[in-house]
C-alpha cells in the first residue's frame, strides 16, 4: 500500500490494473485481487472501507502466491 492511502490522506485510487477477469477458483480479480462485490460496490464506497480493500490486497496476493507454488 502507498503511503499516501497509509496515511489516510486524499483521494483513494481504485487498484484496477484493467485486468479484468475473475478467477473462478479463488473468486478474485486476476487484475487487482478484488471480489466482484468489492469491485461493484467500490463507487459508493468511503474512503476509510476503500483503505480496508487495500489492506486485504497484499495477503490475498501472498495466498495465490503460495497455492500457486504447490500446485
Amino acid at each position: 500500500m502507498n503511503k499516501r492511502l497509509q496515511a489516510g490522506q486524499g483521494r483513494v485510487p481504485s487498484p484496477c490494473t484493467d485486468v479484468c477477469r475473475i478467477d473462478p477458483a479463488s473468486g478474485l480479480c486476476e487484475g487487482c485481487l478484488r471480489t466482484i462485490d468489492e469491485i461493484v460496490a467500490w463507487g459508493s464506497l468511503d474512503d476509510g472501507a476503500k483503505r480496508e480493500v487495500w489492506k486485504r490486497l497484499p495477503g490475498r496476493r501472498q495466498a495465490l502466491s503460495d497455492a500457486r507454488d504447490t500446485t
